[in-house]
């Protein structure tokens, strides 16, 4: 499974970015795909998902902010970031899962950056 970022950069808050990512190499009907981040010195945590149902799921610290979403056709999986925070400064990577049961395959991630 091959999972390629883009789109990341730097934005001032209260801006917006979309990233993208294209997966490839999964015939798997039951693979989810989603994103998550990670900042210098703090663990890795999941930002929104879809789950096996294809129900989109939120972190709390983006709800009503970030959209996820995907395109089946093109296998590409899209993060809709407003209202940017500097708080949302992270290494975002897209990952998948296998049978939609924890996260099995990342990318090698896109950096974001909000500052003034």
């Amino acid at each position: 499974v091959q999972l390629l970022e883009s789109g990341g950069g730097s934005v001032q808050p209260g801006g917006s970015l979309r990233l993208s990512c294209a997966a490839s190499g999964y015939t798997d009907s039951s693979y989810c795909l989603g994103w998550l981040r990670q900042a210098p010195g703090k663990e890795r945590e999941w930002v929104a998902y879809f789950s096996s149902t294809g129900r989109t799921n939120y972190a709390d610290s983006v709800k009503g902010r970030f959209t996820i979403s995907q395109d089946n056709a093109k296998k590409t999986l899209y993060l809709q970031m407003d209202s940017l925070k500097p708080e949302d400064s992270a290494r975002y990577f897209c990952a998948g899962m296998k049978r939609c049961a924890g996260w099995t395959d990342w990318g090698q991630g896109t950096q974001v950056t909000v500052s003034s």
